[in-house]
């Protein structure tokens, strides 16, 4: 079956769009990348969107205007990837905008979690005339799991497994792991992992957005990080911070890692010349990571013998340069040498969700999300 994948990630910087063929067993398909493509969100709409997803007052009709631009943007990168409409079905992520994990109240209550990826599902499979698989994250949620991260369980149906320990870090605006267990021996039988680790591209982007006065999204290629130097006992200290020490199942993203907590770490740095503050939230990101990889010793579980790292993250040469020098002992490559681009890997990981919603076949994991059991993932969308 042909499939279309779109993602919109916490950057809120765009679209990405797949085209894949799947076919086989659905636990270790055999698929093949058809076509890709990027659509980038108008700054306007890019400037809404993290406004809206920083708890900036707006209106009901605000709301209303902005899903429906969203949805267009979805529709036009998928006709941009698939213009002769060979997919046969899409899945779409939506554009998250709030995450609330699961929590206790101040009695002591469980708390489900909550999650909104905006979208009108109805409006992009009639603009597409194909059915869409949405809101991904929502029956996850109600058997009481995180609702993220999904992406480990496709990672490991993508990838498959080598002779020890895989990992496979995605560098967004959050940067999560996945663990995929070897193919031989005793830990043959052991569940894939997976978690938010914390910031990646977050906190770099909306600080050079700021320090540029609007100018620049990003610290293109790390340049200006690679100019700074890291304030190492500052990101020891971060490093203590309670997120930093939950044990998996976790999951986070800008409601905890967004403007606020810029200004915050922005007021610890007072003083630093810009460049030094850009290289310490680089080696912030990279330090949370090789902080969760060294944790594993501690929990006598065997370190990965390799880390393939994806996203937009991977292009940070200052970036790259810090994980390579934090998690020692390990072989850090782009996944792109797996012949799964890097810009890619998360459209395809939504095309894969909704071909296994399509079979029936469970897209999440208990050990990852915390969820009391398995389920089938997304809601299902025929055009009118």
């Amino acid at each position: 079956m042909r499939v279309l994948g779109l993602m919109s990630g916490t950057s809120a910087d765009g679209v990405d769009a797949v085209l894949v063929e799947l076919s086989g067993a659905a636990d270790h398909p055999h698929w093949t990348l058809l076509r890709s493509a990027s659509l980038d969100y108008p700054t306007s709409l890019r400037q809404r969107i993290l406004a809206v997803g920083q708890g900036e007052a707006t209106t009901a009709s605000s709301l209303l205007d902005l899903s429906e631009a969203i949805t267009k943007i979805q529709a036009a990168a998928a006709h941009q990837c698939d213009p002769e409409g060979q997919a046969e079905l899409v899945g779409c992520h939506g554009q998250t905008l709030w995450h609330r994990p699961p929590e206790s109240s101040e009695t002591g209550e469980r708390l489900h979690g909550t999650s909104w990826q905006m979208l009108q599902g109805p409006l992009l499979a009639q603009l597409l005339n194909r059915p869409v698989i949405f809101d991904f994250r929502a029956a996850d949620l109600a058997l009481g799991g995180q609702g993220a991260p999904l992406v480990p369980k496709a990672d490991a149906a993508l990838l498959g497994r080598t002779n020890g320990w895989r990992a496979l870090l995605n560098l967004g605006g959050i940067a999560n792991l996945t663990l995929i267990p070897p193919g031989t021996g005793p830990d043959r039988l052991q569940p894939v992992r997976g978690w938010d680790c914390g910031p990646a591209n977050s906190l770099i982007d909306l600080a050079m957005e700021q320090f540029s006065q609007g100018k620049q999204s990003c610290d293109q290629g790390g340049r200006l990080a690679a100019e700074g130097h890291c304030d190492e006992a500052l990101i020891l200290r971060w490093l203590a911070e309670p997120y930093f020490q939950l044990s998996p199942p976790k999951s986070t993203g800008r409601e905890l890692f967004g403007r606020a907590d810029l200004t915050r770490r922005l007021q610890d740095m007072q003083g630093q010349a810009i460049a030094h503050q850009i290289a310490t939230l680089t080696a912030f990101s990279a330090a949370v990571v090789a902080q969760d990889l060294h944790k594993l010793s501690d929990q006598n579980h065997p370190l990965p013998i390799e880390l393939l790292v994806a996203g937009g993250g991977s292009k940070n040469h200052t970036l790259m340069r810090e994980l390579n020098r934090r998690c020692r002992g390990l072989r850090l490559r782009r996944s792109d040498e797996l012949k799964l681009p890097s810009q890619s890997r998360e459209a395809m990981v939504f095309a894969l969700l909704a071909w296994w919603h399509h079979l029936g076949f469970p897209g999440n994991a208990p050990a990852i999300t915390g969820a009391q059991h398995e389920a089938v993932l997304g809601v299902r969308v025929n055009p009118a």
